[in-house]
Formats: structure tokens, sequence, C-alpha cells
């Protein structure tokens, strides 16, 4: 998430702006910790958890909580999203909350949120409709505050449609589609391997390894290949944060 962030400021400051010099830093402490909270909580008091965790961070580290109250206001509200119309201005906040929204996209994406709505208990016939209409606000969100940039914009609406398509099929399947264990097919077989993370039958890895080995299905072979490609990318990415001081 902190790379969604960075691309998001590398895109929207210029050299004539000035940037608030604790922005980067805030941004990268708010990115690691904002969804700490799901730990105790997978529901939507998640951030409320994320702040109080925060906290004694925080305190463990010797950091003094008043200097840090931006960086808590976002974590505990980076999911209260009512999707208004932008004001315009890219504090913490509004860059952490979108860039949220744009790590629900792509198959890592569907793997995310699918592993969370399943921890909520949804009914595996309401799962896919619940996850495009929340889908599609944040998309809406993101063109709503970031849209007049053009090559951040098609990126993500690559990304965006990766996630729609998978639940439209789904949607579509799920209405016959018997969820037993045995063979499963598809998107909703993808939803059904998935699930076994959830109850923490298997490790991704092994569902790679199953995957490989014993599965024909054209489906959750694409499904699990290009999740395992932006997984790679993203280890990647963590591993080499980038220069914050050319931000």
């Amino acid at each position: 998430m902190w790379n969604y962030s960075k691309e998001l400021i590398l895109n929207t400051f210029t050299e004539n702006v000035l940037i608030d010099p604790s922005l980067p830093d805030n941004l990268i402490l708010a990115c690691y910790l904002h969804d700490i909270g799901m730990s105790v909580d997978p529901g939507i008091k998640h951030g409320h958890h994320s702040r109080e965790l925060c906290k004694i961070f925080l305190n463990d580290n010797n950091l003094d909580e008043n200097i840090y109250q931006p960086v808590l206001k976002a974590i505990e509200n980076h999911d209260n999203k009512e999707y208004k119309k932008s004001s315009g201005k890219f504090d913490l906040l509004t860059i952490l909350s979108v860039a949220d929204d744009l790590d629900a996209f792509g198959f890592v994406g569907i793997y995310r949120y699918s592993e969370i709505y399943l921890m909520r208990g949804i009914d595996n016939k309401d799962i896919g409709f619940k996850i495009l209409k929340n889908a599609e606000q944040r998309f809406g969100n993101f063109i709503n505050t970031f849209g007049a940039n053009d090559l951040i914009v098609l990126k993500h609406k690559e990304r965006f449609l990766i996630l729609k398509e998978f639940f439209n099929n789904y949607n579509y399947q799920v209405k016959s589609y018997n969820f037993n264990g045995q063979n499963p097919s598809e998107y909703c077989g993808v939803i059904e391997l998935l699930s076994k993370l959830t109850e923490k039958k298997i490790g991704l890895q092994e569902i790679y390894t199953e995957v490989e080995n014993n599965t024909d299905d054209e489906v959750i072979k694409w499904f699990f290949k290009g999740l395992y490609s932006e997984l790679k990318k993203c280890h990647q990415d963590t591993k080499s944060p980038g220069n914050t001081k050319s931000l």
C-alpha cells in the first residue's frame, strides 16, 4: 500500500507545490499500521482498533503521541468513506484512504476482499455482489479525487476491471454452483480454495502447489498465476520502498 501512496504523491505534487515535510514519514507509518486492527476485529471497527494498537506502538518506541495525532486520525478514519465530492486537499487521510482503495483491486484485491468477507461470515451467494458494490464505490472515489491524472487512472482502471470481471462471472456461476470441496471449478472454485485460507486449513503456498499439480481448470490456474505474480511484485517493492527524500 505504501507504493500506491508514494505513486499518488509523486503524481500529485510538483516542484512548484510545497509538500508537508512530515507527510512521507507519517504516511509510511499509517500505511503499515492502518489495518493492524483486523487482528482484533475484521469488521468496520478495525480502524479504531488500529488506532489503539498504533498508540501502543508509539509508546513502545518512545515516540510522542501528540506529534503523531494526524497519523492516528488517518488510521482510525481511513475506512470511514462517505465518498463526498473531493475538496482538492491532498492531506494524509485523503492519500491513505485512496491508496487503501487502490489496494483493493487486481488479483490481490480479489484475494484480500474474499478473505475479509469470508471472515465476516458473508454467505457465498452474496459475497460477490457485496464486493462489487464496495469496489465500485472505491473506484469512484479514486476517480473523483485523482481523476485528472490520465496515466494513473488508466493503470488502476485495468486493475479494477480484473476484479469486476471476476466477480461478475462469479455471480453468474454461483447461482448453480455446489460448494462441496470435491471439484472446485472456475470462479467459484477460486473462492472455495481461498476459503481454506480463511479457515486456516491450508497455506497459500500449499494452494499454489495443489493448483500446479492437481488442477486442470483454466480459470483457477489463471487466477493463482496472476495472484502469485502480483504478490511477488508487492514483496519486491516492499523490500525496496524507494527514497522518500525525493518526495
